[in-house]
């Protein structure tokens, strides 16, 4: 089955990963700008670093035949350096017409803190400025719920959000449900220790069904697994779901929350136009 992965870090990856991938039914991935694993000093780091997303990872996932997109921002460990983020944000729309950009992200919080919330509202008015969409970090354990309605509640009060237009990720059942009721879009991401297991979030998926509900794996510099969508797949025909319900989850939520952005410009691997590049 093909499958696109909303959100997984490659520049963490090695090249065999993206072999791995295409194997196992990856078509078209998304990679938000991250943490370095480092805080990094400078605007030029980053300068350096959006052009990594936007030149060289999409030559590296077309070896594969693998479609490559990306998302810009400095994200929420880094923006406690106030100057900095705002230095960042100012060059941002320098690479917002590349090819493979589709918005800004992944923003949100991090210890949700007031210099975070500063530079997250100021991402969110780069966005609203150049009709970009929205990728959502939200924080990670016990911030995570409070993180969470700070993030909404900000978002909520901008009537400028077309919330369709936004991917709230890393949910998890004590944060989906809210997500959803105020009609964003809600990312699971399948992690082996934390955030969902792809048992977890097949359960997700059965307790408030498939709409506005997309599974990815992260990949990033910690333990994760980049084959964590074939694992949910797995998981799903093991518990008897028809491969329409997968299909809807793993591939046709994302081409449809994707294909809002101008960026998109996706190729179904069957070789027909898809919604994205029809005139």
């Amino acid at each position: 089955m093909y499958y696109i992965d909303p959100h997984i870090h490659m520049v963490s990856r090695t090249t065999d990963d993206y072999e791995t991938l295409a194997k196992m039914g990856c078509v078209a991935m998304s990679e938000p700008a991250f943490w370095a694993g480092f805080d990094r000093g400078s605007v030029e780091s980053f300068r350096d670093y959006f052009r990594q997303l936007t030149e060289f990872e999409p030559k590296r996932a077309a070896q594969y035949g693998i479609q490559h997109y990306t998302w810009l921002c400095i994200n929420a460990k880094e923006a406690e350096n106030v100057s900095l983020s705002r230095e960042v944000i100012a060059m941002i729309p320098e690479f917002l017409d590349s090819p493979n950009v589709l918005g800004i992200g992944e923003i949100g919080l991090n210890k949700n803190t007031k210099n975070e919330s500063t530079i997250f509202l100021e991402h969110v008015d780069l966005a609203m400025e150049h009709q970009q969409q929205i990728l959502i970090h939200t924080p990670h354990l016990e911030d995570k719920y409070q993180g969470t309605r700070m993030i909404l509640d900000m978002l909520c009060a901008d009537s400028r959000v077309d919330r369709s237009r936004v991917l709230v990720d890393h949910v998890e059942e004590h944060t989906v449900r809210e997500v959803l009721d105020r009609g964003f879009w809600a990312g699971m991401t399948l992690y082996p220790v934390t955030k969902c297991t792809p048992q977890r979030a097949v359960d997700i998926i059965e307790m408030y069904g498939p709409e506005r509900l997309m599974p990815n794996s992260a990949g990033d510099w910690g333990p994760s697994k980049p084959t964590a969508i074939p694992d949910l797949i797995l998981e799903m025909r093991r518990r008897g779901h028809p491969e329409s319900l997968i299909r809807k989850v793993v591939y046709e939520n994302p081409l449809e929350f994707f294909s809002q952005s101008r960026g998109f410009r996706f190729r179904a691997p069957d070789a027909t136009v898809s919604k994205a590049e029809t005139p």
